[in-house]
């Protein structure tokens, strides 16, 4: 399950697609060129592997500058729809995935359909990433990435108190229950009112086997009140409210959470600034079935803009295994490419 549905839903009222196929067009690569780049990766490994990469295509071509200008999450989107109502666009974006489909609707991506066709990698992705990508059957970016989100343990509670991974919700009571001691809860989620909130419950709500269409369903109820009851039992804290994912790190960091829901973006810091904490992951306890959620970031090129020629090798670039795996691995990101996803680097981890 993806957040593809609640994109779809809010994207009809947002506009028409732009739907013309744009010819490929030879780029000469010894001419000048000035690329600016938005991203919201403002800290961490995610900003440095970005920076890294941008510099190696550089140095690969001198003639080359990339502009990059990282902008917070919250105020990307706004960003982009100030820009296209000013004209003041990069030439391309990060975009987050569940975003990818609105941003097309508005007319505000290159619609690169015919380029993708010439190109030939389509089928080297998974079908969930890929398809976030494309709007009204015309493709508008590339998948640069994925994420999901499992249960993560800290073992130094887990196995002193001999609690195994919990397999369903019961369960998740069960070791919740038995994790916590004193101001160490047994679990921590992000419950804050944004996308980062929503982003860790909605796994909670399709186990159940409803959907946002459902979500007062006894089901929809039901996972709601798993938290609810969690938080009450004193069990996980009243600050999930305030806490986005990276609160929830620090208190898994910090020994006040003995589990958390969280994603393998956080692998770098972990073992950067926790070296000798020792965890382990598992997949979330479901209910009538198990889920996770697809997340992750796309690249798109503004549409009509002076450069999409270089823009698009830059991309393509940036996609070539031996180009990909580096920045991946660097910034503790999974590949949406399926001939990547079996390199030994992730397939013995």
């Amino acid at each position: 399950m993806t957040r593809r549905r609640v994109l779809t839903a809010t994207a009809g009222f947002v506009g028409a697609a732009m739907t013309g196929g744009v010819p490929r067009r030879s780029y000469a690569r010894q001419e000048a060129v000035t690329l600016r780049w938005w991203d919201y990766y403002s800290q961490g490994a995610n900003n440095t592997a970005t920076q890294a990469q941008l510099q190696r295509y550089m140095d690969a071509n001198p003639n080359v500058k990339i502009e990059r200008t990282p902008i917070p999450f919250a105020d990307l989107k706004q960003k982009l729809l100030q820009g296209a109502a000013a004209g003041d666009l990069p030439d391309i974006a990060v975009i987050d995935n569940p975003d990818h489909q609105a941003f097309a609707a508005l007319g505000i991506l290159e619609d690169l359909t015919d380029r993708v066709a010439e190109w030939g990698q389509a089928d080297a992705y998974f079908t969930g990433p890929w398809d976030s990508t494309i709007w009204q059957e015309r493709n508008y970016g590339i998948p640069d990435n994925s994420n999901c989100l499992v249960l993560w343990h800290n073992t130094a509670f887990t196995g002193p108190a001999e609690v195994a991974p919990p397999t369903d919700w019961e369960e998740l009571r069960t070791a919740a229950a038995a994790l916590t001691d004193g101001d160490r809860m047994g679990l921590a989620v992000s419950g804050v009112k944004s996308e980062e909130g929503t982003f860790q419950w909605l796994p909670f709500l399709w186990e159940t086997g409803e959907d946002i269409p459902t979500i007062a369903s006894e089901g929809g109820q039901r996972a709601l009140q798993l938290w609810v009851d969690l938080v009450n039992e004193g069990n996980m804290s009243k600050g999930i409210l305030g806490w986005n994912q990276q609160d929830v790190l620090t208190q898994f960091q910090n020994g006040k959470a003995a589990m958390m829901v969280n994603g393998p973006w956080q692998i770098p810091t972990l073992r950067d600034q926790s070296p000798d904490l020792k965890w382990e992951v598992s997949t979330l306890p479901k209910d009538k079935q198990g889920a996770s959620i697809l997340g992750g970031e796309n690249y798109s090129i503004i549409k009509g803009g002076p450069n999409v020629d270089a823009a698009w090798d830059l991309l393509v670039w940036t996609q070539q295994p031996e180009n990909l795996k580096p920045y991946l691995s660097e910034a503790g990101k999974l590949p949406s490419r399926q001939d990547l996803a079996e390199d030994p680097y992730w397939t013995s981890d």
